[in-house]
């Protein structure tokens, strides 16, 4: 399993600002390795993120996301001690959930 996603959730007044550091390789499909073989794509299609298990985020990438992504949103009517959940799922048919509380 991938290493665990920092997730970061901060109130001011009625909007919460969401920030989320992936770990992820993100091989885009098109890079050589020493032998001169092209590496095989694999980087995150699905990310997903829920305030108090409800969606509020729904994204669909492609190869051209950089290595380890950083991800920033904002949820409106978060409170402090709410919960931010965020998933991703890659090509290789991998996922990946952590969440945080709202601070």
């Amino acid at each position: 399993m991938a290493d665990p996603m920092r997730i970061r959730a901060q109130a001011a007044g009625d909007k919460t600002t969401v920030r989320v550091l992936m770990a992820h390789e993100m091989e885009s499909g098109q890079r050589k390795d020493a032998a001169g073989k092209i590496v095989p794509a694999w980087f995150i299609q699905e990310v997903t993120a829920t305030h108090n298990g409800k969606p509020v985020l729904t994204a669909e990438w492609g190869p051209a996301v950089s290595k380890n992504p950083f991800l920033q949103f904002v949820v409106k009517g978060a409170k402090a001690g709410d919960k931010i959940a965020v998933t991703w799922k890659d090509t290789k048919g991998e996922t990946r959930s952590d969440e945080a509380t709202v601070s």
